[in-house]
């Protein structure tokens, strides 16, 4: 296949590019240079999406692509925009959204059916973030491709090497440093993670069969636990970390905040009722194919790429937001959970 990719140099997209490399289709990225380098084997066009001149300079010769891939979409006016320019110059259209565009998420569980927030697809540019975004994103791609020809793969928590948010790499770099560590509520809790590698092949396995629709892509709810990510980080880094489970109840009083303070880690109740934060029903996805390595896996290649990166010179960050927990306050809560336990 053709394949034109808006995005592709970072996390997701270079999994994407990754993978239709190594089966033989051509791959164009599209993007503005900056978050991080194209990889060989591509060709790589610069531009921004949000710029209308961009956009026209991308289809000035006149091009074809089987398929479009939308890993960078995150405003309905600009997924609008380049899917009504792009319509007549590709077959398909896969956009990347989340289980965040359900209404219902993450208070209780969802599926393909699941009613979508409100957002039109011409809503204005620019708006500030919001969860709804992606409904209105799924919208657009809906209005101009029709469903035909729009595949829309709902993400559940992306992991895996080259990850740009940090979520896992800031576990693996907070357990190997060794020493008590908080680890958040209980081992045995179930959660849902996808490598990105895993989410990009059933995404190409998808598209080379012309399918079409809505999946919602992540791992089986229960295929593992907190326990087990937090244990596969201490074996692959060798280190002597001592996990200290701490009640949500005392998190939640010490206003922990949530996914970013500790990365990957939720309340699993709220206002004392339980939420379906990870329990998407990924069912439709695996029946149509999706595959999800064991986690250990993905832990290690994370791991193996961190040692090859090497340190960072900036801290992880998540919407602007420094991620993971000050060192004082973890030994802080630490202290106070020991002493009354």
């Amino acid at each position: 296949m053709r394949i034109l990719l808006l995005g592709g140099s970072v996390f997701l997209g270079r999994a994407f590019v990754t993978e239709a490399l190594a089966r033989g289709h051509q791959v164009t990225t599209f993007n503005r240079g900056r978050s991080g380098t194209d990889l060989p084997g591509v060709e790589a066009r610069r531009g921004d999406r949000t710029v209308a001149q961009d956009l026209d300079a991308l289809v000035a010769g006149g091009e074809h692509w089987d398929l479009v891939i939308d890993t960078s979409g995150q405003q309905p006016h600009a997924v609008r925009r380049s899917a009504a320019l792009l319509k007549d110059h590709a077959d398909r259209y896969l956009f990347v959204s989340s289980v965040h565009a359900f209404a219902g998420w993450p208070a209780e569980p969802v599926s393909e059916e699941s009613p979508l927030h409100e957002c039109s697809a011409d809503s204005p540019a620019d708006l500030p973030f919001s969860t709804a975004l992606k409904a209105g994103c799924e919208r657009a791609v809906l209005a101009e491709f029709g469903p035909d020809r729009s595949l829309l793969l709902n993400c559940g928590l992306l992991i895996g090497a080259h990850e740009n948010v940090g979520r896992l790499p800031w576990w693996l770099e907070r357990i190997a440093r060794g020493g008590q560590v908080l680890a958040p509520g209980r081992p045995d809790l179930p959660i849902q993670l996808i490598d990105a590698a895993d989410f990009a092949v059933f995404g190409l396995d998808l598209a080379e069969r012309g399918a079409a629709g809505s999946y919602v892509t992540t791992a089986l709810p229960g295929s593992s636990s907190y326990g087990d990510l937090l244990a596969a980080c201490r074996e692959v880094t060798g280190s002597d970390a001592e996990f200290v489970w701490v009640p949500d109840q005392l998190l939640v009083a010490h206003k922990i905040e949530t996914w970013s303070e500790i990365p990957l880690w939720a309340a699993e109740f709220e206002d004392g009722k339980p939420i379906g934060i990870w329990q998407a029903d990924s069912s439709k996805a695996v029946a149509a194919g999706l595959r999800c390595r064991p986690l250990r896996e993905t832990v290690a290649a994370t791991w193996a790429w961190i040692q090859e990166r090497g340190p960072r010179d900036t801290p992880y960050t998540q919407g602007g937001e420094p991620l993971g927990i000050d060192p004082e306050k973890e030994r802080r809560i630490l202290q106070e959970f020991l002493a009354a336990n």
